[in-house]
């Protein structure tokens, strides 16, 4: 007679997907409903002319009208691309400088100091600059933004590098694991959740940076517009050129925060 035992262990790991899932569509429920009280307290606020700012409604009106001459989608892409190349750059840049920073002592004595010299300095003060060595098309737009990515995200991939528990770097070495797999199995899984967080601060760095860098000569884009309408006081547009902008970084970290998930499934979470 065989007997089928099911230990305790076993029962939760069933009921734990829909808990999770059920939490999931709470907290976006919970997202939703914080975003339609602050739309109806700025209609409040706006509708009794305590502040000059213009009304949702006007705000919407604006950008159905750019969405149907064109204009929002066409800034949209242009912000969007820039704001890619720069931020994949950088992060494609940050995450191997990084890793020799906290892997080599000596490369972390001869990267370390140009990292913390530039990043006392703002990537908005680098525009002159790269005007004047880049000219004035897209290659000094990308590289603000690349800069700006790359330093956000340098110093979290060093961060993770340095802060890997060494009680696991000595297990792999007593069942022994070379450098080369220690590198691959402990210490860049190790280092994942510090990366993504880098990566998605050098993310809202790039799209913090991306109005300043089209100022330099730029014919469209959300940051563009926004200085256009500053000229003839267009509040509605300036809104709707933040809106946006605030959507797209929106999605954008949506898609980095799902790839963390994925990527440090084995990381217990709140």
């Amino acid at each position: 007679m065989t007997l089928s035992i099911t230990t305790s262990e076993e029962k939760p790991e069933p009921a734990s997907r829909p808990s999770l899932m059920s939490g999931s569509i709470a907290m976006m429920a919970v997202n939703i409903a914080a975003v339609a009280v602050g739309i109806i307290l700025w209609a409040v606020v706006t509708s009794q002319g305590v502040v000059g700012l213009p009304t949702p409604l006007a705000v919407a009106k604006q950008a159905v009208i750019q969405a149907q001459n064109g204009l929002l989608w066409s800034d949209a892409i242009s912000s969007l691309g820039r704001v890619f190349t720069g931020f994949a750059l950088g992060i494609a840049v940050a995450i191997p400088v990084g890793f020799l920073m906290g892997w080599y002592r000596i490369a972390r004595g001869i990267i370390e100091p140009y990292v913390q010299f530039f990043r006392t300095i703002p990537p908005l003060a680098i525009i002159p600059l790269a005007i004047v060595t880049m000219g004035i098309d897209e290659t000094p737009k990308i590289f603000v933004i690349f800069l700006a990515s790359f330093l956000s995200s340098v110093v979290a991939t060093y961060q993770g590098v340095v802060n890997v528990d060494r009680t696991l770097i000595n297990a792999a070495r007593v069942l022994g694991a070379n450098d080369f797999t220690i590198f691959r199995r402990v210490i860049v899984p190790a280092s994942l959740p510090y990366i993504m967080v880098g990566v998605r601060i050098g993310l809202g760095s790039s799209w913090a940076t991306v109005v300043a860098a089209e100022l330099i000569a730029a014919q469209s884009g959300l940051g563009f517009r926004m200085q256009q309408a500053q000229l003839y006081y267009d509040l509605p547009t300036i809104f709707v050129s933040l809106i946006a902008i605030g959507v797209l970084g929106l999605i954008m970290d949506r898609i980095v925060q799902t790839t963390d998930s994925v990527l440090t499934a084995w990381q217990e979470k709140l």
